[in-house]
């Protein structure tokens, strides 16, 4: 069964497709207008090995919030399709990832259940023109829309750009082990039998 999936979403601020491949080879193909969103989605798709495309119009020339959310939501909504019905994923991973001075520490439960926890905090606000807090948006709606239980920590760090990629780095190696075929579990991994 193949795990792929492709997802659209049209409003007045934004016009996004993403499709994705759980079992892929880390290949992506990103334009959102966002050089920074675009490079850190390249950086998850290549570690957790899911073949990734992004196509994404926004109203950018406001600010970069409905595009950064928006992507979060269709990305959400597409990952939760190629999971389908959970059946013989090893469900939960945890990881530290480190980037230079940074390491930041993400858990995940394929759930069905969303809920994020998000410690991470910078002491630099922008890079470029992008507002580092806008991550936390992208994750909110990614999690929301994928029905996924995640934990996001920076356990020490000082440049953001650094912590915001071992967010990105660390939230690939979850996804990357949490969606892995163990042919030993039968169905849902979950007493309820289903997810």
């Amino acid at each position: 069964m193949k795990r792929v999936a492709l997802e659209k979403r049209k409003t007045a601020e934004t016009d996004i497709t993403v499709k994705i491949n759980l079992d892929g080879k880390g290949k992506s193909r990103i334009s959102s207008g966002i050089g920074f969103l675009d490079h850190m989605l390249e950086l998850f798709a290549k570690h957790s090995l899911m073949d990734l495309e992004i196509s994404a119009k926004g109203d950018v020339h406001v600010d970069y919030h409905h595009t950064v959310e928006d992507i979060g939501i269709v990305m959400g909504l597409a990952m939760r399709k190629a999971l389908g019905n959970k059946s013989e994923i090893t469900r939960f991973h945890s990881a530290r990832v480190p980037m230079d001075e940074a390491l930041v520490e993400a858990s995940l439960d394929i759930s069905g259940r969303p809920y994020l926890d998000y410690r991470i905090k910078t002491r630099q606000i922008k890079l470029g023109d992008f507002n580092v807090t806008l991550v936390k948006e992208f994750m909110r709606a990614f999690v929301m829309n994928s029905g996924v239980t995640l934990h996001l920590a920076l356990v020490y760090g000082e440049d953001a750009h650094h912590i915001c990629e071992a967010v990105f780095k660390s939230l690939a190696k979850v996804f990357r082990e949490a969606v892995k075929i163990d042919k030993r579990v039968k169905g849902a991994p979950s007493t309820k039998g289903s997810l």
